[in-house]
Order: C-alpha cells, then sequence, then structure tokens
C-alpha cells in the first residue's frame, strides 16, 4: 500500500499530470471565487435589518460561515474537478509502469460529468453529517472517517471500472475495505492541508491505479477483462 502511495507521489513528476493539477486548481479557484463574489454581493447589498450593528453582525458572521463551508467544500470540489481529467492522470500513470494493458476507451463527456456530479454530492452530504458533531470531541473522528471511506471507496472504484465491471471492481473493493480505508484517511488529511490539498486528488488517483493492479492481478477473478 505505502509503495503504491509513493508512486503516487512520483506522478507528480509527469507533464500529463502536472497539467492537469494546474488546471484543476484554476477551475476550483474560479468557482470559489464566483462563490464568494456573489455571497460578498449579497452581505454587502442587501440590508438584513434597518439596525447597523446587526446588520454588520449578520454580514461579518456570513462571512465567517462562507470561510467554513469553503474549507469543507474544497476538498469534495478539487477532487470533484480533477475527476474529470480521470483518463488523462490514469493514462500516463499506465504508460510509464503498465505499457502491456491494453487500451481502453476514453469516457465521454457526459460519463465524466455525471461521476463528478456523483462524487462532489456524496462528499458534500458526508460533510453535512460531519457538521452535526462539530461542537463535540467526535468532529474530528467522524470527519476524517466518513471522508476517507469515500474517498478510498470513490477514487478505487473510478479507477477500476475503466478496466473491469462495476460488480468486479465492488468485489475487489470489499475484499481490500480495510486498506482502501486505511489510505482514505491519509488522503482525507492530506485534502485538509493548504497547498498540499491541492495535489491530493493526483496522487489519490494515481495511487489507486497502482493498488489495483496489484490486488487484480492477486485475484484471479478479476483478470478477464471488461
Amino acid at each position: 500500500m505505502f509503495s503504491a502511495f509513493f508512486k503516487g507521489v512520483g506522478q507528480l513528476n509527469d507533464p500529463a499530470s502536472r497539467s492537469v493539477a494546474l488546471l484543476s486548481i484554476g477551475l476550483a479557484m474560479l468557482t470559489f471565487a464566483f462563490l464568494w463574489a456573489c455571497v460578498g454581493f449579497l452581505l454587502t447589498k442587501a440590508p438584513f435589518f434597518e439596525l447597523g450593528g446587526v446588520d454588520a453582525v449578520i454580514k461579518f458572521l456570513g462571512g465567517l460561515a462562507t470561510l467554513i463551508l469553503t474549507w469543507f467544500l474544497f476538498p469534495g470540489v478539487i477532487s470533484a474537478i480533477v475527476g474529470l481529467f480521470l483518463e488523462r492522470i490514469v493514462g500516463a500513470v499506465e504508460a510509464a509502469h503498465y505499457p502491456h494493458l491494453p487500451t481502453v476507451t476514453e469516457q465521454e463527456l457526459s460519463q465524466a460529468l455525471a461521476g463528478a456530479a456523483k462524487f462532489l454530492a456524496i462528499m458534500i452530504a458526508a460533510n453535512l453529517f460531519a457538521l452535526l458533531f462539530l461542537l463535540t470531541p467526535l468532529f474530528p473522528f467522524v470527519f476524517y472517517a466518513a471522508n476517507g471511506y469515500l474517498v478510498g471507496r470513490e477514487f478505487f472504484e473510478m479507477v477500476a471500472v475503466r478496466r473491469v465491471r462495476l460488480d468486479e471492481a465492488r468485489a475487489l473493493r470489499k475484499t481490500h475495505n480495510a486498506a482502501l480505508f486505511t489510505i482514505g484517511v491519509v488522503f482525507a488529511l492530506m485534502l485538509t492541508v493548504p497547498i498540499i490539498n491541492l495535489l491530493t486528488p493526483i496522487i489519490a488517483t494515481a495511487t489507486m491505479v497502482h493498488l489495483f493492479e496489484a490486488w487484480r492481478d492477486a485475484d484471479g477473478r478479476l483478470l478477464t477483462q471488461a
């Protein structure tokens, strides 16, 4: 597992991976800039109460809430955007480490968008659930456990279904649930660290390619290509 992780980190040296990282970061920044602009316009232009003091407090709290939500949503947004370029990242990993693999049909844009939307929706739901524990000592455990499970599951399945059927991908995932949860928590932690979180989805995708190929070779049930 750790060998796959370090290979995933090494994938950042690949020009294709770096271009995806820069493009994804740019799109994520534009997304949040638009969000901040909309919230800023609402907070500065909309009078909530006639009392200036109360109005100022509400605007301050609204701005603070926007920053908190940005921190919560950023991992899901950057991961979903990287998911749009999954083929480019996986293709670069396979070309460098698994050149013997047959080529696969690239996902259509509609499929990539659907996959990214699904991932983002799941991540938002998980983080909203974690918010219920925000004021309790359980919050960090719930937050990283939920996100770790989802990151491990979703990234692995997105990679695996390129080569095998969905039911086979899920069977392989369930066989290695513990390892995927562990590495998923590592990625969830990385996704909350500034700067590092910008590169984490690239590393996660590359790592899952290595894990999938290693586990597939060890499991004869999944040697048949989809």
